[in-house]
């Protein structure tokens, strides 16, 4: 009974990371307006979700490697605190430059924080349904705390200012790492003895902070500097699969790339995420900047898709899955797509009220096929390499997200720029105004027309790629699909 007791304790406190997660990223798009406009930094909006993300990318495997050496209670609890160092350092933030720092270690952090919990739901729950509830329950967490965020956010950023919300997360953050703490007793470290592969950690590193770098200078410098960048990330990512392939203990096992249902899952998450990040991130900034609302409504945004993503992925836990896998996936990818042709299709003139109808079509898309991916990654593999796969899943999708948020910002300030090019009378320092509902106002009236129209055309752009990325999920996953349900079509009747 005591072990059934301290099981429920682990889970809800391992639950309330989900709470961290979902609070940090509704709260910060609610509140990025107010804060580019405050620390100047609307040319930097690429930065402060790339860095987030490639913090998260760069760090979740090796968080996953640290937990099989030491332990996930020990890297859980180092996670969380690194967390909460970079939440307090963004709150304290006199600059963009700072701010973005703080949010780098935040994003280091975070990769333990939502990594870890999977890997450790993974080894507590050996059935699938209830697995599968759990991860609903995750999910659920988080969209709680999705819904919450915008709500209290705004109003926050509205009332008090943004710094605020930074603040939020330490309360919870504090009870978490006490439970874990005391009740947390692991019995897995699968890696214990092992030599660690630390060359192939710095290669990983070096190879993903390049590309990233490479990625968010196009428009910036030379385009034959950027290609130096990109070429050298490029050959320290095949360092370090030539160096894991002779590793006791790889952080990427090469025997994951011929597995093929397990690529399958891996394409996935990266495809569709690299596009959802687009959704998340833009149409918030879309209700403020150009259709001149709150903080709190461009918050609002964000709660039909909370509310849907819950009920998309707790779908997956009360069906049997396996069998209509790639059909569900199918079916999340629609969803996605509807709701970036919703926003394309009406453009400027869209509602307010048909915002938060594409914002449920993506909110159930994302839930479906997150629970499908999820639980498919880790049933593709032996239980050994579960954490592995795990891990390796999360950096493929945090990296897909991280480098499309540098190729939005791209998309965003190249439109930028060179509309500003033909008008002479508009600057960025008055963009960044516009970009929030509390300055826009001081802005010249007759001048927010023309204003409000760069904007959009800016975000439209911003959409027709993340539209163009979900068709492409969609396409390969009928593929998929067909080929599954009818594995002889096509085949010879000789």
């Amino acid at each position: 009974m005591a072990k059934q007791a301290h099981l429920k304790l682990v889970t809800g406190a391992l639950l309330m990371s989900n709470v961290m997660a979902g609070l940090d990223g509704t709260i910060v798009n609610t509140a990025m307006p107010a804060i580019t406009s405050d620390l100047h930094g609307l040319s930097y909006i690429g930065w402060i979700v790339a860095t987030f993300l490639l913090g998260m990318s760069v760090s979740s495997s090796l968080w996953s490697k640290f937990g099989e050496h030491v332990g996930n209670k020990t890297a859980f609890l180092l996670a969380t605190s690194l967390f909460l160092i970079g939440t307090v350092a963004q709150g304290i933030a006199t600059n963009i430059q700072f701010f973005i720092i703080g949010r780098t270690i935040m994003g280091i952090g975070a990769g333990g924080v939502n990594i870890i919990p999977m890997i450790v739901y993974g080894f507590l729950y050996d059935d699938l349904k209830k697995r599968a509830q759990v991860i609903g329950l995750a999910s659920a967490f988080f969209n709680t705390a999705s819904i919450i965020g915008p709500l209290v956010g705004g109003w926050i950023v509205d009332f008090f200012g943004w710094r605020w919300i930074f603040f939020i997360n330490v309360p919870i953050a504090l009870v978490t790492v006490t439970i874990v703490g005391i009740f947390f007793k692991p019995a897995h470290r699968l890696a214990a003895g092992k030599k660690v592969d630390i060359p192939g950690a710095v290669a990983m590193i070096v190879g993903l902070s390049l590309i990233l770098t490479g990625i968010e200078m196009i428009g910036t410098i030379p385009n034959w500097e950027v290609a130096i960048v990109l070429i050298g990330g490029a050959v320290a990512m095949l360092i370090m699969f030539r160096l894991e392939s002779r590793s006791e203990d790889a952080i990427v096992p090469t025997r994951f790339f011929t597995n093929q249902q397990l690529l399958l899952d891996f394409l996935f998450f990266m495809i569709m995420w690299g596009a959802f990040i687009a959704f998340l991130t833009y149409v918030p900034m879309w209700a403020q900047g150009i259709l001149g609302l709150s903080a709190f409504l461009g918050g609002v945004t964000q709660i039909p898709g909370a509310i849907t993503n819950f009920l998309g992925s707790e779908l997956v836990a009360v069906i049997n899955y396996r069998p209509h896998k790639y059909w569900l996936i199918c079916a999340g990818i629609s969803s996605l797509a509807i709701a970036f042709l919703l926003i394309i299709l009406v453009g400027k003139a869209i509602p307010f009220w048909l915002l938060l109808v594409a914002g449920a079509f993506q909110g159930f898309g994302v839930g479906l096929n997150f629970n499908v991916l999820q639980m498919s990654v880790q049933t593709d593999v032996p239980l050994n390499d579960m954490p592995a796969a795990t891990s390796v899943a999360y950096l493929l999708r945090i990296l897909s997200q991280t480098m499309m948020s540098a190729v939005y910002g791209v998309v965003l300030n190249n439109t930028i720029v060179e509309h500003l090019r033909h008008h002479h009378g508009i600057t960025m320092t008055m963009m960044n105004q516009l970009t929030n509902a509390a300055t826009a106002n001081k802005l010249p009236t007759d001048l927010l027309p023309v204003m409000r129209q760069i904007l959009y055309d800016a975000y439209h752009n911003i959409m027709y790629v993340g539209l163009g990325l979900t068709l492409l999920a969609l396409l390969l996953a009928l593929v998929v699909a067909i080929r599954h349900s009818w594995p002889h079509l096509g085949e010879s009747t000789d």
